[in-house]
């Protein structure tokens, strides 16, 4: 009653306290709303609604009487803010189940305020925050008051609501969505500083734009609601070529890996055309992905009209595209057309169930899901600060497992949840889309405790009656929603932004490489994680060697079958699989591969050979074999086991095996040593530059006459563009397409010289002397191709900096541009920052693809920050296991160590560990003991 009393005032009893009834009837409205915002502190008591035992209660609060004058005066108080309250649009997403910053909802106590030109949703706490960085005044309030049903209610009964059109479509906790609870939603409009709050719905006293919006709010789909459904392959056509696609019965055969494009030595992005066979590379983008277009132009001989992305093949399908149509599609019969080239992909199929992507051929795996689960045993259930669970939103386990053990990490708890408030404070004007505001929001979610509260004492008191106390337990842990974090983290990203399993390893290393994207400028927690691996290469035939170092986040350990303790086990296990698939019998009872942990590590550190190895020694391709060393170690070592494999079927799988890792491990003695007295390195030259068109014969005509794709040039001419420029745009881009010259136009039209006649770099800048190099030739010794150069440039890097990266990556363009990020040079410091929004600092680092084989400038100093070198002994303290026979199914489960106890992460659900699986584990984390 009070809240509804101090929302029923009238300007008339304003005007009255105010003193100022004798203005002229043509005051404007405007000087009343100044007098009201300027002594509402001192009259506001006064002017509204008073208490009933108030001397002056039936002069002021005639129910008729404030009734008729209710409607003018809410819209004559909503006038001001009227341009900044929006109708939701097309496209919009309103936030109104969950709060940007935190985990509040119209559950929680406060409510949530969604801006109502914004339609971000704010907890109580929060929503000053946002009042006063926007100036935006005007929220709506949802608050949903849920309780138990009273005793004697009958069962079964439809919870009743209250404003049964208020909350349409939100989503409802299915904790409380039973017939045991019951729920009653409240809305109203709160305009700030003052808090002024007008119920809802009030269609007839509210102006008609409010009301619309307000009507919208309500009626619209929380955003994430609205969102996941709509996959982003929903959206993928099914080609018209699929149907009638002719294969040639060539007999071609495509083996589960060792892919190379057949015109170029790419081994990335390769695309197999499903009519002949062939592999070839992709478009090369300036993402740094792709390859040479030799799938493009193969279409362009030859129309044949789809092409599968090889590393795209799943039991579920395949990434399927069109030449022809220009455009991604679906092929129904893509299994079809793959067993035409030897491919099996329906071998392994999927089905959902409870949350959790598991196998039909799931009989091996029953023992291994109630060993790392620790079903059976009566697992004491833990509250409070670092034990909150995260909800699984379907197959999203593989987050969850990641995020609970980096936040058990101090260098990302003080990060994120220690600058909680200065990352909230700065935050962007759309929270929602900030890594650092997200990472924090569930950073705090994790480690406050306050998602994570024991039962009171009544209530297990009254459960116990009940004999649900089991069900109490897992009942009151409910856990956080990683729903906004994983929106954001996997947006644009084709796997991670879809509902189905993945990779726990592969979203490791994505949130470490996006981890480092928004550091520059401050603490990067991904530093502790980081190490420099010692690669030494030697010729086997000359047996000169090279040293190289390159940044690493983790060791991949291969887990030698052969080595296994019990191999005699596994092979009359083996023998007796064959007999009964012969005999049509049941499978015999599968056997586990017991590997040691230091046959693992063995096999790690054994020289293994380089495919297509270069001999600077002999100028010539030669065999070669390449080992590995720590140069340095991390603060927190990242092991993962080798277990998923492909089969010559192409069906992949999980290797059956249990590995004993150990609790303490001592790596010192792979430290890396450098160059040893007696070897000879290997001359420091680079391998002869393939360049798409052999121009090495004709060389210097080219410099006079430059070979042009003329077809592209008046591709590009046709669009508008001058034609010189144009001239310039192909040749500079290496005759690549007319898609990647009209890129190389868009960066540089705003150049003086961008319509001059072309003039060739090598004849204005012939570049660094390269006549002592062996080759005898400028053009193809130590200076990088103008073609590579001019494409590093386009991208806003510096000439001298392009050319030294392309020279440090045996000018290839995707190590180059991973190069250029790891080292960038003191003048691009501000460019970076741009990138980042934050200030530049030495420490900053920023790499497009961070755990790949970029190898450092041997002068780099490498003992600076950005490495934490230290002793090689580590203490093992989580672990994350995986359950299922591949990757794309399954669940993971995560054991972390805390306060000298294990304890069993799974999903919502936490509870101390009876026996940890430490054998089953799939990656491992060890943190740096200390040196005393």
């Amino acid at each position: 009653m009070q809240e509804e009393k101090q929302n029923n005032f009238s300007l008339r009893a304003l005007r009255s306290a105010a003193c100022v009834q004798q203005q002229p009837a043509s005051t404007p409205l405007s000087f009343y709303f100044y007098v009201f915002q300027r002594h509402i502190p001192c009259f506001k008591n006064s002017i509204l609604c008073c208490d009933s035992a108030a001397p002056e209660a039936p002069r002021h609060c005639g129910a008729r009487s404030r009734n008729a004058k209710m409607a003018a005066d809410l819209g004559e108080l909503l006038v001001p803010y009227m341009p900044t309250v929006r109708v939701p649009k097309t496209g919009d997403r309103v936030f109104k189940s969950e709060c940007a910053f935190s985990f509040d909802s119209p559950e929680s106590e406060g409510g949530l305020y969604v801006c109502m030109n914004t339609f971000l949703g704010f907890g109580r706490e929060h929503v000053e925050r946002h009042y006063r960085k926007t100036g935006q005044s005007v929220y709506m309030h949802l608050k949903r008051h849920v309780k138990e049903k009273a005793t004697g209610a009958a069962g079964g009964a439809i919870p009743r609501r209250r404003n049964g059109k208020v909350f349409l479509d939100l989503e409802l906790n299915r904790d409380f969505n039973g017939e045991d609870y019951e729920y009653e939603d409240e809305a109203k409009l709160v305009i700030f500083p003052d808090h002024f709050e007008i119920p809802l719905p009030n269609i007839e006293e509210l102006p008609a734009l409010v009301t619309i919006a307000c009507d919208a709010v309500l009626n619209a789909s929380s955003a994430y609601k609205k969102q996941e459904p709509e996959s982003w392959e929903e959206e993928i056509q099914v080609s018209k070529h699929a149907r009638s696609l002719r294969q040639l019965d060539n007999g071609v055969r495509i083996p589960p890996s060792g892919w190379k494009c057949q015109k170029c030595e790419m081994r990335e992005n390769l695309w197999l055309n499903l009519t002949d066979g062939a592999v070839l590379c992709g478009k090369w983008f300036f993402d740094g992905s792709g390859g040479n277009g030799h799938a493009l132009e193969h279409y362009r001989e030859t129309n044949h009209p789809l092409a599968v992305k090889l590393d795209t093949i799943t039991p579920d399908g395949a990434d399927v595209y069109s030449f022809e149509e220009e455009e991604a599609v679906l092929d129904p019969h893509i299994s079809e057309h793959l067993s035409h080239f030897g491919i099996d992909m329906l071998q392994m199929q999927k089905r959902t169930e409870n949350g959790h992507h598991t196998d039909n051929n799931s009989r091996p795996r029953v023992s291994e899901w109630e060993v790392i689960q620790e079903s059976g045993m009566k697992l004491k259930v833990v509250f409070g600060s670092g034990y909150t669970g995260i909800k699984n939103l379907g197959n999203s386990c593989y987050l969850g497992t990641v995020i609970q053990v980096l936040f058990s990490i101090p260098d990302f708890q003080r990060m994120y949840v220690g600058n909680l408030q200065r990352i909230f404070d700065y935050s962007p004007l759309d929270p929602t889309q900030d890594f650092a505001t997200q990472m924090a929001k569930l950073g705090h979610g994790l480690l406050s405790g306050q998602y994570s509260k024991p039962p009171m004492k009544s209530e297990l008191i009254e459960q116990v009656m009940k004999e649900e106390y089991k069900v109490l337990n897992w009942h009151q842990q409910k856990g956080v929603s990683p729903r906004m974090l994983k929106s954001l983290v996997s947006r644009g990203h084709p796997e991670f932004s879809s509902i189905r399993q993945q990779d726990a390893h592969e979203f490791l290393l994505h949130v470490i490489n996006l981890v480092e994207r928004n550091s520059a400028g401050s603490e990067n927690p991904s530093d502790t994680f980081r190490f420099l691996v010692e690669e030494r290469v030697q010729c086997c035939q000359s047996r000169r060697v090279r040293y190289a170092q390159r940044v690493d986040y983790c060791i991949q350990l291969p887990a030698p079958i052969e080595a296994a303790t019990n191999r005699e086990e596994l092979l009359a296990y083996e023998t007796k699989r064959r007999e009964a698939e012969e005999n049509m019998r049941a499978p015999p009872e599968p056997v586990r591969a017991r590997i040691p942990f230091t046959a693992c590590l063995q096999a790690f550190t054994e020289p293994e050979n380089v495919p297509d190895f270069w001999s600077s020694a002999l100028q010539a391709k030669s065999a070669g074999v390449k080992t590995s060393r720590f140069n340095t170690f991390p603060e927190y070592l990242i092991v993962q086991i080798k277990k998923f494999t492909f089969g010559v079927d192409w069906v992949p799988k999980k290797l059956d095996l249990a590995i004993d890792v150990p609790d303490f491990l001592d790596l010192n003695r792979l430290r890396a040593t450098g160059l040893q007295a007696g070897e000879e390195e290997l001359p420091d030259l680079m391998p002869p530059i393939v360049l798409p068109e052999d121009t090495r014969d004709n060389s210097m005509s080219s410099i006079d006459s430059p070979e042009i794709d003329e077809a592209a040039v008046m591709q590009l001419a046709e669009m508008g563009f001058p034609l010189e420029a144009c001239r310039k745009a192909v040749y500079y881009t290496g005759n690549m397409g007319p898609e990647m010259a009209f890129n190389w136009i868009i960066a540089h039209m705003e150049e003086p010289d961008f319509a001059e006649p072309l003039a060739l770099p090598s004849m204005m800048d012939p570049g660094p002397s390269t006549s002592d190099s062996p080759m005898g030739n400028a053009l193809l010794g130590n200076s990088p191709p103008e073609e590579s150069i001019a494409i590093l440039t386009s991208m806003g890097f510096p000439r001298a900096h392009s050319i030294q990266a392309l020279k440090a990556t045996n000018n290839n363009l995707e190590r180059a541009l991973d190069w250029i990020f790891i080292h960038p040079e003191e003048e691009e410091s501000d460019a970076l920052s741009d990138m980042a929004d934050t200030e530049p600092n030495d420490n900053a680092f920023s790499n497009a693809n961070s755990h790949s084989d970029s190898t450092l400038s041997p002068d780099r100093d490498t003992t600076g920050p950005r490495v934490k070198d230290g002793p090689g002994r580590y203490e093992l303290f989580a672990f994350i296991s995986h359950m299922g026979a591949s990757t794309m199914s399954g669940h993971y489960v995560c054991h972390i160590k805390k306060e000298g106890r294990w304890v069993i992460y799974n999903d919502h659900k936490v509870c101390l560990s009876e026996r940890p699986p430490k054998d089953l584990g799939y990656i491992y984390f060890y943190h740096r003991l200390s040196s005393s």
